[in-house]
């Protein structure tokens, strides 16, 4: 099994960026505890700050526990999402401090990038390449309580217009279509772009 403690996550700069700019994708950004993932063997789950947290959503070990994709190291993001298709970070805050509990909200794991994939380091090939082959495992044969973040390559002024606006999402996330998976590092191949950082104007000219 790989270690998890090998694979830091990656860090969001945040700076301006114009949308729309070729050689990037585009993924909605989304409010919950950032979470590394090792499967296909022994499950293990680790927080962005190396806290183990293999027990912290039963729902989610047990689902990653089923599927049959040799060894794997994925990055993501744990959510609670509203009734809007919203994450939600105070209800999972509710639900970090008191468990799984009867009525309570379920938990998802929101999986946007692929590590190692049967059992080879592949953090140095491209975005693209690593999110086709991650899609491989979670969208064409989908899990409960696991969900492949989709991404957009054209559009994101328009998305942010039409959606992020509108439903007060957090934002979007920008990455480079090219860039390799630095654990650890804080790269300006990664940008955050929050709802208030991109002008109205900028949106309506789209």
């Amino acid at each position: 099994m790989a270690k998890l403690d090998r694979y830091p996550p990656m860090l969001l700069d945040e700076r301006p960026i114009v949308l729309d700019e070729p050689g990037w994708i585009y993924e909605l950004k989304l409010n919950g505890y950032r979470v590394l993932a090792e499967f296909g063997g022994a499950v293990q789950l680790r927080t962005r700050n190396g806290t183990d947290a293999t027990t912290w959503f039963p729902e989610i070990t047990q689902s990653l526990g089923t599927l049959k994709s040799g060894q794997c190291v994925v990055d993501g993001e744990v959510c609670v999402f509203d009734q809007a298709g919203r994450s939600d970070f105070s209800q999972l805050q509710d639900r970090g401090a008191r468990g799984r509990y009867p009525g309570g909200p379920n938990v998802v794991y929101c999986v946007f990038d692929l590590l190692v994939h049967r059992s080879v380091d592949i953090t140095q090939q491209p975005l693209l390449e690593r999110k086709a082959a991650l899609a491989g495992i979670f969208k064409k044969r989908p899990r409960p309580y696991i969900m492949y973040v989709d991404h957009f390559e054209t559009g994101a002024a328009q998305l942010f217009a039409d959606v992020v606006i509108p439903m007060k999402l957090e934002g979007l996330v920008a990455k480079r279509a090219g860039s390799v998976y630095q654990p650890g590092v804080r790269s300006s191949d990664w940008v955050k772009v929050k709802r208030s950082a991109i002008p109205a104007r900028q949106v309506a000219r789209t």
